[in-house]
């Protein structure tokens, strides 16, 4: 069946549901990408109690949460070739399976090890499922519409991380940790019904799948995912007593990061795609032997992308080195229980969703960059002032702070795609949001080791000098998130000349 024409394709749904499919459509997708982050930040929760369940130092159990970010990052990097090839149903459904199963195989699991392989099959769907909103935001929507279907997107995503802790802390306290992979379960499934009824048998643009779209980047996908794993392998590594395995890692890491840009720029050469496009012309062959490159670093060619995707990397380790940071630093430092930090979380996940919202409807009165500026501030803020917090002062503090900190990310979630895609030639949009997803979380991925390594350290270092354990515990914990607002902080310097001054349309 040609499903440019069939019933399910694009033309097909825009026909049956009108103007109201493209907003079913992102609900569709916005189901299934809360299913993702959910069971990205989730497990943050679980983390002390099954450090203790499987007799493991916080350095292995950590593997929990980076194994799955390794996982996302790289599998984003796929997603413009599998919805070429496949189309977004086919694509979209068979992450939502993989999401479903990871949650049950990880909560029967008795083993570690397949815990871990359930979380890696959860981040290699979800990585795939990132992009998919921004390409239908972009391409679906009218530039005056974009700013409120962000919002309305990041609404949907929020609600996920800021009732999943409240939920995970109970589930925690009352069935334990394994209780915490089933959580996604539900969602998935929902998605999957959605996904049947709204989402398009068609690629990017509404054209056809193409089975003969050029082949995947193997060789990239190769390098990219060897050099994650070293580069987040050496960060683990540098908590060992021995630095030199830590080192060579880490120089492998950047080694196979050089390697792979050259690769992509080697696949972008113009004479190398004219052969191969007329050596395929030739054979008609099913599946012919060009490849495009995994990550097209055209993209980077624009200054406002480049600077997006830079405040994304340190935004990324920002973000994700605080959510696994706060939970514990809440646990361990403050001696709070799970369910109490969920319940206490609950209030200001919700005024992030409402904060992402009005952001979302407001969006026209200010260039994206700006919104971007202002809620990093507020973010570093946030954790500049953390060290002020302490238990004998009630808990007031913090939770203020916390909450400025999510009214910062209130601005930045719905703004940071748009002011990186906007004014990008319309082929490229499925490459840069793919590739905006994967510096992200890249950033994330290191955020997570690195605030370990810092907590590790400093708990170490203070542990030989403090007279009292609670003390030193605060103290290593406050150094941490100052060392986060500074990484939030620097990422000002780039939002500031994410602002494209050529980009005089956002219709373009």
């Amino acid at each position: 069946m040609d499903l440019a024409q069939g019933p399910h394709s694009l033309q097909a749904l825009q026909a049956r549901y009108g103007e109201r499919h493209r907003w079913l459509l992102l609900l569709s997708v916005m189901l299934g990408s809360m299913a993702a982050v959910m069971s990205s930040t989730i497990l943050n929760v679980a983390i002390p109690d099954m450090s203790t369940h499987f007799t493991l130092g916080q350095s292995r159990v950590q593997w929990v949460t980076s194994g799955f970010m390794v996982a996302m990052t790289v599998s984003m990097l796929t997603t413009p070739w599998l919805l070429s090839r496949y189309g977004y149903r086919r694509v979209y459904e068979v992450c939502m399976w993989l999401l479903l199963a990871g949650g049950v195989v990880g909560g029967l699991a008795n083993d570690f090890p397949l815990v871990m392989a359930a979380r890696v099959a959860e981040g290699l769907a979800a990585g795939v499922v990132q992009p998919i909103p921004a390409i239908i935001i972009l391409r679906a929507f009218a530039s005056e519409e974009q700013g409120r279907a962000s919002g309305l997107f990041g609404v949907g995503v929020v609600l996920a991380p800021a009732i999943g802790p409240s939920i995970g802390g109970v589930l925690v306290d009352v069935f334990g940790w394994r209780s915490i992979f089933f959580m996604v379960v539900p969602l998935a499934m929902v998605a999957l019904w959605l996904s049947r009824r709204y989402v398009p048998t068609s690629a990017p643009g509404g054209v056809q799948a193409d089975a003969d779209s050029p082949g995947l980047d193997w060789i990239g996908l190769a390098l990219a995912s060897a050099s994650t794993l070293m580069l987040l392998n050496g960060l683990v590594q540098l908590r060992s007593d021995d630095a030199t395995v830590a080192l060579v890692l880490l120089a492998m890491a950047g080694l196979g990061m050089v390697v792979f840009v050259a690769w992509q720029r080697h696949l972008l050469r113009p004479g190398r795609r004219v052969r191969a496009a007329s050596s395929a012309r030739k054979t008609k062959s099913v599946r012919p032997a060009r490849r495009g490159p995994l990550m097209n670093l055209q993209v980077f060619g624009h200054r406002h992308f480049a600077m997006g995707a830079l405040v994304s990397f340190t935004y990324g380790i920002a973000l994700f080195g605080s959510t696994y940071l706060l939970p514990v630093y809440m646990q361990m430092g403050l001696g709070l229980s799970p369910s109490y930090i969920g319940a206490a979380l609950l209030p200001a996940g919700i005024l992030l969703a409402v904060t992402i919202a009005a952001v979302g409807r407001l969006s026209h009165r200010m260039p994206p960059a700006h919104w971007v500026s202002w809620g990093l501030a507020l973010l570093a803020l946030s954790f500049a002032l953390m060290p002020l917090v302490h238990p004998a002062a009630g808990l007031a503090l913090l939770w203020i702070l916390v909450i400025l900190g999510r009214i910062g990310l209130g601005f930045i979630l719905p703004s940071l795609n748009l002011g990186a895609l906007r004014g990008l030639p319309k082929d490229l949009i499925p490459q840069a949001s793919s590739v905006i997803g994967f510096v992200r979380m890249l950033g994330g991925a290191a955020g997570v080791s690195i605030c370990a390594i810092v907590l590790e350290w400093r708990l170490a270092v203070y542990a030989l000098v403090a007279s009292s354990p609670g003390s030193a515990d605060l103290r290593a914990f406050n150094e941490t998130f100052v060392f986060l607002a500074t990484m939030t902080a620097l990422a000002l310097l780039a939002a500031w000349k994410m602002a494209d001054p050529n980009l005089t349309s956002a219709k373009d």
